[in-house]
């Protein structure tokens, strides 16, 4: 279809040129082969009188008239997507929509593998694709996903979310390991033995939730493993001495499959809570209430059947500092 001397699919191809910035990779996105992506990208220079992508070194760099059209094109595409979607009734048991999802692997365990089952029953044809937000956080804002679900200081705040579960950390240990075997850890043993944890990013170099909560601390942590995915956690922790500080949902997860203990930390760590984003021009979509509905009916089922381990009647909630001054006096 042509819009003022314009072939509006050209305008898939623009976005995808501006966001790969690599002829190769812009066909693999949007099914095109090499040379279908390259007469592409001549015709919208011939269109905007433009180069849009320049080669610079081994990089193809955009030029300004490129980074204007970044955004205005992303909206438009983003427009249409709704209007296709803008359905006045979504019935599951006979829609045959595809849902992106992007969460975490350990969202992906706890939560899907109990709706999934669910989706299946209520809407056979339907396809779910879980992706792993890895370190981006603008799924949304690109109309990449229909729903993000990350812990809410990631999310932005220029789209709609809403809370869909709140958990807590627990410490986890090998079964076998004999020489923790009460329902808790102390801070003496928690700093004491090694640990696994999960980092993010290329290098590794961002810490997850707890790493960064117990820096506060200025406790020297034993880090002997890091790993990037918080289900690979409880199986290196197997045959080791080794601990890690996981969410309570995971941790009894992986209990019912592994030979683990689940602990009480040695401080009180923050809970975390989950949200659910989606893009605003989707504000009104049934599809997307639905599945927003269906996992929140499934957080639910699962936050009730969860056990809840012993609250603490000892100093041990205490920060780590206080322990210490506590120690001190009794001596």
């Amino acid at each position: 279809m042509h819009f003022r001397g314009l072939d509006l699919n050209l305008l898939v191809a623009l976005d995808a040129l501006i966001t790969e910035r690599s002829i190769s990779r812009t066909g693999e996105k949007i099914h095109l082969s090499q040379p279908a992506t390259s007469g592409a990208l001549a015709r919208l220079r011939e269109y905007f009188k433009d180069d849009l992508l320049v080669p610079v070194g081994r990089k193809m760099v955009l030029t300004p008239l490129a980074e204007e059209l970044a955004e205005p094109v992303r909206q438009l595409l983003l427009q249409t997507d709704a209007i296709i979607h803008r359905n006045p009734v979504f019935t599951p048991m006979t829609s045959d929509r595809a849902f992106r999802l992007v969460m975490s692997d350990y969202v992906a365990t706890t939560v899907m593998s109990r709706a999934l089952p669910e989706i299946q029953r209520q809407a056979p044809r339907i396809k779910v694709q879980v992706l792993v937000p890895g370190t981006r956080t603008d799924w949304i804002e690109r109309g990449e996903a229909d729903l993000m679900i990350m812990p809410q200081q990631y999310l932005s705040p220029n789209h709609p979310s809403e809370p869909l579960f709140e958990d807590d950390f627990v410490c986890i240990a090998w079964a076998g390991n004999t020489a923790l075997h009460r329902r808790s850890i102390s801070l003496r043993d928690y700093l004491r033995f090694g640990h696994v944890v999960v980092r993010f990013g290329e290098q590794q170099e961002v810490p997850a939730f707890e790493e960064k909560f117990m820096e506060h601390f200025s406790q020297a942590r034993r880090i002997e493993v890091v790993t990037t995915g918080f289900t690979l956690v409880p199986p290196l922790i197997i045959g080791t001495t080794r601990i890690a500080t996981l969410h309570r949902r995971l941790a009894e997860f992986s209990a019912k499959h592994l030979p683990l203990n689940i602990l009480q930390p040695p401080v009180e760590i923050p809970s975390m809570v989950e949200s659910v984003q989606w893009h605003t021009v989707r504000d009104a979509d049934p599809g997307l209430r639905w599945m927003r509905g269906l996992l929140k009916a499934c957080c639910s089922e699962a936050a009730s059947n969860s056990y809840t381990l012993p609250r603490r009647t000892s100093p041990s909630s205490k920060s780590p500092n206080s322990r210490r001054n506590a120690s001190r006096s009794r001596r």
